[in-house]
């Protein structure tokens, strides 16, 4: 194992001041609107388009670019990096970037596999969960399983607060056989790790395995090497005492009970994800078909606004809880 692992008592680190020049900038909080932020979107776009993968393109959109851009604190050098390995990883994992139908996946969401909190972490980031021994390798294979990551990674990079603080990943491990440690083999690994570490526009905060058995091991050291280090340095192993030491890393409030939290259930917040993911299925095949994900949907242009609506209802959901627990 890495020695960039944590431990799973070991709190996240204050953030530092970052002194990495950006172009123009003096940090990542201007606004959409700032005056500065038009000509980095039209150099971006300028550079983008002379490369040999942009080559057929007529244009990008502003709202494509940003992403990019939020993703690399809107260092352009950077973000053309991140926009054209995001093209090549499209290119290269067709039977993956181009599965993005929920509902072809239903019946495995439907197992309580896969759900994004309706709440974010102290730091603004998107919280998801993943919980594997929920996979049943004899009736879904590895790409059908990893398209549930890609569609849900489209859906939540639309909304600008995760552009710009990223996401925290949860996988539970427990059920975790050897059947799956055989459907996965160095080539999807591969595949696995690029998309976590820079070929998506998606800042990955934080990675907590929990129940993570001793024969995981030899999976992890199949991906480990390809992970840069920053992304190793955000990986930390809680065993089978997640319930005490995920309170570390994110408010109580928003975990589910089965985590040590007070928010809603696993089975709530999975099929509250489950459901959205079918409502975006019509964008997310769009982006599936689209030459580079370009597209710009009602759906999407929406998004913040459905956050706010899955915020009230876990807002609801707890206050019901706690008014629950206090009448008894």
């Amino acid at each position: 194992m890495s020695s960039g692992l944590k431990s799973k008592t070991a709190p996240p680190p204050p953030p530092q001041n970052s002194t990495r020049t950006r172009h123009a900038m003096s940090g990542p909080e201007v606004p959409d609107e700032s005056v500065q932020v038009g000509p980095i979107v039209v150099l971006l776009r300028s550079r983008a388009l002379q490369s040999t993968e942009l080559a057929s393109a007529q244009t990008l959109s502003d709202q494509f670019l940003i992403k990019f851009l939020r993703a690399r604190d809107l260092d352009v050098d950077q973000a053309l990096k991140l926009l054209l390995n995001y093209l090549r990883w499209r290119s290269n994992c067709p039977e993956i970037s181009g599965r993005l139908c929920p509902s072809s996946v239903l019946g495995l969401l439907n197992t309580s596999y896969h759900a994004v909190l309706p709440l974010r972490d102290r730091a603004g980031s998107r919280v998801l969960l993943y919980r594997i021994g929920q996979w049943n390798p004899k009736e879904w294979c590895p790409f059908q399983v990893f398209s549930i990551s890609l569609m849900t990674s489209e859906i939540i990079v639309t909304e600008t607060e995760t552009q710009r603080r990223g996401v925290k990943v949860i996988f539970d491990l427990e059920g975790w056989t050897l059947s799956h440690a055989l459907q996965i083999n160095p080539s999807l690994a591969r595949k696995i790790s690029l998309v976590l570490s820079d070929s998506f526009p998606l800042k990955v905060r934080g990675i907590h395995l929990v129940n993570e058995p001793l024969f995981f091991r030899p999976v992890f050291a199949m991906i480990g090497p390809f992970l840069p280090e920053k992304i190793k340095q955000r990986i930390h192993m809680h065993g089978a005492g997640f319930r005490d030491s995920l309170g570390d890393f994110f408010p109580r409030s928003i975990l589910p009970t089965e985590y040590g939290g007070a928010g809603p259930g696993v089975h709530e917040v999975c099929q509250s994800w489950a459901n959205q993911l079918l409502q975006w299925e019509s964008y997310l095949q769009q982006v599936a078909a689209h030459p580079t994900g370009d597209v710009s949907a009602d759906s999407s242009e929406n998004a913040d606004e459905e956050e706010e609506e899955r915020r009230s209802l876990a807002s609801g959901v707890t206050q019901s809880c706690d008014d629950l627990r206090n009448s008894l």
